[in-house]
């Protein structure tokens, strides 16, 4: 019995991924012409034959794309993924979203998912830069773009902002007001947003000449609760300045300064990673390294979309600049 032709024998002929060769014999038409001869040409010259059933069964699925985000409870990426979202139901795709809440089992489990329901392409807000794994994915041909993280030594497309940059400038404001003794609320250094921001708070000190002292940096894990008790911890430092490296952790020091009687800007001076909405609503208002979250979303969706086409691309790595608004949190009154 001669073997059956598969559609991945079709894709390895005509040099494009499954997904792509799904597309064409779906009559999709967000398929590059020069791709679509090709993939016609392979069904041709194996007699490539579609199982029916099978198709029917899939199509549905190959119109889908996973986003996988780390922390759905965080603001930050409610526009983030209707950036995603926005940009994808243009091109005719549908979004399924996903929490893994930081767990790395939670979050092998709908990569398994995804993979198994043969999504068109995955975004994914990786749990660990190192121990993260897309294998599934990968094996199935599935495209992956991270967001708002990198993977370490995986060759995958990432959208992220400059956390370096931005973290090295929060800091330096603090410097310039003044302080001297900045505590540091930081987020887990496994994931390259938290190592990125620790590394730019570290080199902005060493820059003004001041010491880089451990104990002014006390891990809040991304969480208000984190937030709450590192902000407790530092307080006890001596600190005369505040930088914490999210938004929920910006949450949880705030409430610990005003359980303590601290008022920003008066008693210490304050800045938060992420502008969220009602940073101006706040007495005094919050100062805050602010960043396009939707447009992140939107781009990797639109990188996404066409690794799904099968464009044939160099590796991605888009860093989108963050910006510091200062408002009176940070401004030491003298």
């Amino acid at each position: 019995m001669m073997p059956t032709t598969t559609i991945r024998d079709v894709a390895a002929t005509a040099a494009v991924s499954a997904a792509t060769v799904s597309r064409v014999l779906n009559g999709r038409v967000d398929v590059a012409p020069e791709l679509r001869d090709r993939v016609l040409a392979a069904v041709a010259q194996l007699n490539y034959r579609p199982n029916g059933a099978a198709r029917s069964l899939r199509t549905r699925a190959t119109t889908v794309l996973g986003v996988i985000i780390s922390d759905i409870t965080n603001p930050f990426f409610t526009s983030m993924v209707r950036g995603v979202e926005d940009a994808a139901q243009e091109a005719g795709y549908s979004v399924v979203l996903a929490n893994t809440d930081e767990d790395l089992d939670k979050e092998r489990r709908y990569v398994e998912v995804a993979a198994a329901e043969q999504m068109a392409g995955v975004v994914l807000s990786p749990a660990s830069s190192s121990h993260t794994s897309i294998s599934y994915l990968v094996d199935r041909n599935i495209p992956v773009v991270t967001i708002d993280r990198r993977l370490r030594g995986a060759p995958v497309d990432s959208v992220t902002v400059n956390n370096f940059r931005a973290a090295f400038e929060a800091t330096e404001h603090l410097i310039e007001q003044g302080c001297r003794r900045i505590g540091f609320v930081a987020g887990p250094v496994t994931t390259t947003t938290g190592s990125r921001r620790l590394a730019g708070y570290k080199a902005a000190l060493r820059a003004a000449g001041l010491p880089d002292d451990p104990q002014l940096v006390a891990s809040g894990e991304f969480r208000i609760d984190g937030g709450r008790a590192a902000t407790a911890t530092l307080l006890g430092q001596h600190i005369d300045g505040l930088f914490a490296a999210n938004n929920l952790m910006t949450i949880g020091a705030l409430e610990t300064l005003g359980a303590h009687g601290i008022e920003p800007g008066r008693d210490l001076a304050v800045v938060g990673f992420d502008d969220i909405n009602w940073g101006t609503a706040l007495r005094p208002p919050l100062t805050a390294v602010s960043q396009p979250t939707y447009e992140i979303g939107q781009r990797t969706a639109e990188l996404l979309l066409r690794r799904i086409r099968g464009e044939k691309l160099p590796l991605q790595r888009i860093v989108l600049p963050a910006k510091l608004v200062i408002r009176e949190s940070s401004l030491r009154h003298r």
